[in-house]
């Protein structure tokens, strides 16, 4: 898996761009970090005990869409 690239996620109105890192987070030692371009989004995402990837931090509003599409970009 990448260690940081380019990303970009659906926003509501515009694409939003961002940056992905590899991070450590609260516990989880795979986590991704997305901060978008203009600090308007910030998300961390980690697979949870099920294998499944989860939301573990983040800015409000979020889109749970945002996962899928993040998760994609990663692999």
């Amino acid at each position: 898996m990448k260690q940081q690239f380019d990303a970009v996620l659906t926003g509501s109105d515009t694409p939003i761009y961002g940056i992905t890192t590899r991070v450590s987070f609260d516990g989880y030692d795979n986590a991704y970090e997305f901060k978008s371009i203009d600090n308007s989004l910030h998300l961390v995402i980690a697979k949870d005990d099920n294998d499944q990837w989860q939301r573990i931090a983040g800015t409000e509003p979020f889109l749970p869409v945002w996962i899928n599409e993040l998760v994609k970009q990663i692999v």
